[in-house]
């Protein structure tokens, strides 16, 4: 995987990220961003397509993969996408970037919703991936909704009583809620698999990804709150057509309700579109990101 991509420790904010990099020397940057419970080698059938006309960072995040896994407190506050965004915008800093495009898929598109809200003036458009905004979903919470996404409200119980029930068997916990999400298919390749399962059996990995979750739920919510703040930047919103988005959500609607330029629409796919479809996510995300520097 990310054959002629270059690997490196790059210092966060108060964290240090394992980022993957490739591409043309001053070709427009894209920062991609994963999602739960995988890293960044689930970009590994988008990120070299995009890496010929575009420069392609791909991190771990703060709490998964090789990334560091800060300890947290009741707060959550270190794993809120506040101070997640922050690491990203240092490690841009960092390799030198003061502008950017940024693909996210779930917790990372969270991410980079926090991101856009707080640092607009680095992001210059946004492609998010099969989430609607964390407040809106929960505030939305039905019984399709809970069923489908019950690892939302697993997650985000005490600790440690998540920790100790994935921590029982880490493997088969990650695969029920992945392939949940497939309908019981495996769109993962055994590389990408593999580097997965081996991340998710580490118990600070466990931990911190629970307090992403926690974070969610409460003190990223309270930021939504105090802030009221909308995107400005072009934001291209892209869910599964056989998802729990589709199913349960007006997408379009939420989105506008957070961001003053939104499209989008559903694709033929489920949950890991980046790994079922990655030739139509780039292709997708570089006519897109390429459009908005016209308009």
């Amino acid at each position: 995987m990310f054959e002629n991509f270059k690997e490196k420790y790059i210092k966060g904010e108060e964290t240090s990220l394992y980022v993957r990099h490739a591409g043309p020397e001053g070709a427009p940057p894209i920062v991609l961003l994963h999602g739960y419970p995988q890293t960044s080698a689930m970009w590994h059938g988008v990120a070299p397509i995009l890496a010929r006309s575009f420069q392609v960072i791909c991190p771990d995040l703060r709490g998964y993969g090789k990334s560091d896994k800060p300890t947290s407190d009741l707060s959550h506050s270190l794993y809120s996408k506040r101070a997640m965004a922050k690491d990203i915008v240092a490690i841009m800093k960092h390799l030198g970037h003061k502008k950017y495009f940024v693909g996210a898929h779930d917790r990372g598109a969270r991410v980079a919703h926090r991101l856009g809200l707080d640092h607009p003036h680095y992001v210059n458009a946004m492609v998010l991936l099969d989430i609607a905004p964390t407040r809106e979903m929960y505030a939305g919470t039905t019984t399709d909704f809970a069923q489908a996404y019950w690892h939302w409200f697993f997650l985000i119980q005490p600790n440690p009583l998540p920790e100790q029930i994935i921590g029982k068997d880490p493997e088969a916990f990650w695969k029920l809620k992945c392939f949940n999400q497939t309908s019981g298919d495996n769109p993962f390749t055994k590389e990408a698999l593999a580097e997965y399962l081996d991340a998710f059996k580490n118990p600070e990995t466990i931990h911190s990804s629970c307090e992403d979750y926690r974070a969610a739920a409460s003190i990223d919510i309270e930021h939504d709150n105090e802030d009221q703040k909308k995107l400005v930047m072009p934001i291209l919103a892209l869910w599964a057509k056989h998802g729990v988005i589709e199913k349960c959500f007006d997408a379009l609607k939420l989105w506008r309700q957070r961001a003053d330029k939104v499209e989008g629409e559903s694709i033929n796919a489920t949950h890991y579109m980046a790994e079922e479809i990655p030739e139509e996510i780039a292709k997708r995300m570089s006519e897109f990101f390429l459009r908005s520097t016209k308009s």
